[in-house]
């Protein structure tokens, strides 16, 4: 039996697909497993509580002995967010450029794994060797420094993944994308073609970031006399490399607040992948000791995040900034959808205390994601026998298929999938076969995995209806309520204004439980199910309400 027969390339998505996040792509040929990118997802509404989502490794812990190593394709959260919770069940190499690295590196000190983890970095034009599969690292432009594309060499052929990319011919920092080595492997012929879709709906071509440098020193040019505090995402450095220039140029020094803004341009700045003039940049607390019109703040919540530097500055909670009419506040982003009602509210509160707000009037940003005519461009010069669209809710992986089949190729030759769908692929053929464990992990804390659907269900019905407590002391020998029931209320009614419906459940619980004992029920699980059944039927008549009700019976 020929090799072809019995081995194909196994190619899965365990985030990324359906969703917005949490990109983790799994590519495995016989014993050899790469995995391309691991990230986060942020938590729906419905999430209560919940900090991240990662995606379930469970396939990967699984079969962490084939494992060879993580490829990672820029410094995004979505793309390299879960990495650390994944070394602590798979600790493999990670293979990442200098930036992308340098970002990681701080995640994995908080988790305490930099000692333990391996890091490797590599330069766009690199190839690593990973089992039986080969990875060049090709250089991209996207929203953040240091993006690569990779092409992966396996037995059956060339897979490339795009990671998030634009073409940008005059980027901020770096070169322009490689679309000579892109077309070189088109000309050798690529099996597998996994490109992202977040932008797949717009026409044309994504604008160059350069277009932003124009904007800043036009808000610069006419707003002498007011402080700048501008709000945009701490990992795109050619955003905040482009307020420096600017604010250098018009004479300013320029603050930074923000966790992740400081991590991040720290690390940029360390790296040299930020050039910043000596004296140029001062810390936040020696604001002070400036004129206000001199000042410009680069500061992360330009998404309306609760715990963010501008939400603070909005909502006078800031240690070191107090907001006044004087100030500017420029949003340097689009909102992300799921984010409207937070950054609307973050607006409202900054013209509530006399603030101007630049964000959607000024051409303050531009996409990191292709475009159209970019996708396009990539599928001309790839020309892959197959397809699968990657990164995207359903309707951009539809309207991507829509745009392969634009661009001639044969429908059955793409392939829509779900997370955890299992790609099986050769030299000659692709067809879908089987799943493997897939989903999401809700981290809430230190607890990964510990909030599940059941918790979620359960903090969801508190956030609605509220809670009762219902506590009585029986004696099962004599039969007999020795205390209570006393009943604790939190989130359904206020007690002291609710006095008789509260007396009405004390005679009813306590009519149940007097019933039970002398019908001679002993059975805890028993009597907290009677009395649970018999208040939430009598409060849903009283009130149209469910709070959640927790017996508490004990016995002396």
């Amino acid at each position: 039996m020929t090799k072809k027969q019995h081995s194909k390339v196994r190619v899965m998505m365990l985030g990324g697909l359906n969703e917005i996040g949490k990109n983790l792509a799994v590519i495995e040929y016989e014993e050899d497993i790469v995995i391309i990118d691991c990230g986060i997802a942020f938590p729906d509404e419905d999430m209560l509580g919940v900090d991240l989502v990662i995606p379930d490794f469970t396939y990967l812990e699984k079969n962490a002995d084939r494992v060879r190593g993580i490829l990672v394709t820029h410094g995004h959260e979505d793309h390299i967010g879960s990495i650390p919770y994944l070394l602590k069940v798979c600790n493999v190499p990670v293979y990442a450029t200098c930036l992308t690295l340098g970002i990681l590196e701080s995640k994995l000190a908080e988790h305490r794994l930099l000692g333990t983890a391996k890091l490797v970095t590599v330069k766009a034009g690199d190839i690593v060797r990973l089992g039986c599969f080969r990875a060049e690292f090709i250089r991209a432009n996207h929203s953040i420094a240091d993006a690569c594309m990779i092409a992966l060499r396996t037995p059956e052929g060339v897979i490339l993944h795009t990671g998030d990319f634009k073409l940008d011919v005059s980027p901020i920092g770096g070169e322009m994308m490689d679309l000579t080595r892109i077309g070189e492997y088109g000309k050798e012929g690529v099996l597998l073609l996994m490109c992202e879709s977040t932008n797949v709906e717009k026409p044309g071509f994504t604008p160059s970031e350069r277009l932003v440098g124009a904007s800043l020193d036009h808000i610069f040019l006419t707003n002498p006399e007011r402080r700048v505090i501008i709000a945009t995402f701490s990992s795109n450095v050619h955003r905040v490399q482009q307020i420096i220039n600017s604010s250098v140029r018009f004479g300013r020094k320029i603050a930074v607040t923000g966790r992740s803004m400081m991590n991040v341009v720290g690390a940029a700045v360390r790296l040299g992948y930020m050039d910043v003039p000596d004296g140029a940049l001062i810390d936040i607390a020696d604001i002070g000791r400036y004129p206000q019109e001199k000042i410009t703040i680069v500061t992360t919540g330009s998404q309306g995040e609760p715990m963010s530097a501008l939400y603070r500055m909005a909502f006078s909670d800031h240690s070191q900034v107090e907001l006044t009419p004087r100030d500017l506040v420029v949003l340097s982003s689009h909102a992300i959808p799921g984010n409207e009602k937070l950054v609307s509210r973050i607006i409202n509160e900054l013209y509530k205390k006399g603030v101007s707000v630049y964000h959607d009037e000024a051409v303050v940003h531009v996409s990191g994601h292709a475009c159209q005519e970019e996708l396009k461009l990539i599928h001309a010069l790839t020309k892959p026998k197959f397809f699968m669209p990657i990164h995207g809710e359903y309707h951009h992986l539809m309207q991507h298929k829509e745009l392969a089949e634009y661009m001639g190729m044969d429908p059955r030759n793409i392939f829509v999938m779900d997370i955890g769908q299992v790609l099986e692929v050769d030299s000659e053929s692709a067809k879908r076969n089987g799943t493997v464990p897939s989903g999401r992990m809700l981290v809430d804390g230190f607890g990964v995995g510990d909030v599940g659907s059941v918790v979620l269900r359960d903090r969801k019905h508190l956030a609605q209806d509220g809670l009762i407590v219902v506590v009585a002391t029986v004696d099962l020998e004599e039969a007999t309520i020795v205390s209570g029931p006393d009943l604790i209320s939190r989130g359904f009614v206020y007690v002291r204004e609710s006095e008789e419906l509260m007396d009405d459940v004390r005679e009813l619980v306590r009519g149940v439980l007097a019933d039970m004992l002398d019908s001679g029920v002993t059975e805890w699980t028993q009597m907290k199910t009677g009395v649970k059944d018999a208040l939430s039927k009598y409060l849903y008549q009283k009130t149209k309400r469910k709070p959640m009700i927790l017996p508490v019976i004990m016995n002396v």
